[in-house]
């Protein structure tokens, strides 16, 4: 299985700690970013083994987690009369015009995020 990983330089170590989020407790040290990748592969197959001899749950990797892109969302009345409406003046489906909102309201987090 294959799951993500985490880098980051560690100054009160003076290396790189690799992290496996999904496999609580599993991360490894290495001098180069490279040598803390390659241990914490080898602190995963440790975890792994050592779960399944005590008989613990093994998480399935977040990287294999499916998305659908399928998002369902409840909505006052009146929130969706108005959304209904302007979506209609758009000439877009409501679902249409919903994402164009999601994603500017999205650039525009993302560029306030950059200044």
């Amino acid at each position: 299985m294959h799951y993500p990983i985490k880098v980051f330089y560690s100054d009160e170590d003076k290396g790189f700690i690799a992290v496996l989020p999904d496999l609580p407790g599993c991360s490894a040290f290495g001098e180069t970013e490279n040598e803390a990748i390659k241990q914490v592969k080898i602190a995963q197959e440790l975890w792994v083994k050592t779960a399944k001899k005590e008989g613990r749950k093994i998480p399935r990797p977040s990287s294999e987690a499916a998305y659908s892109g399928r998002i369902l969302a409840r909505t006052p009345k009146s929130l969706h009369r108005i959304l209904m409406e302007k979506a209609k003046e758009e000439g877009v489906s409501l679902n249409q015009f919903v994402i164009y909102l999601l994603s500017r309201g999205v650039e525009k987090r993302t560029a306030s995020l950059k200044s």
